[in-house]
């Protein structure tokens, strides 16, 4: 087994394993108020950093010259 191979069998196994710790903590622990706190959390602060990250490439990106031509 080649290490690309190998690492893909490791992340698939891990990620399994943490789906099912999450669900764990999430249903059958008493730390689930937390946990849905900061999935929620983690979530809304992805896609607003995707977004932040979109505004901030649109604001310093420098305008080309088919881009200039066209504005008219």
């Amino acid at each position: 087994m080649d290490k690309r191979k190998g690492m893909g069998i490791t992340i698939f196994v891990l990620c399994i394993c943490g789906f099912f710790l999450y669900a764990y903590l999430l249903m059958l622990s008493e730390w689930s108020p937390i946990v849905l706190q900061l999935s929620v959390l983690m979530i809304a602060g992805g896609i607003l950093g995707v977004i932040a990250w979109i505004g901030y490439v649109m604001a310093t990106t420098k305008p080309s010259a088919a881009s200039i031509s066209s504005d008219d």
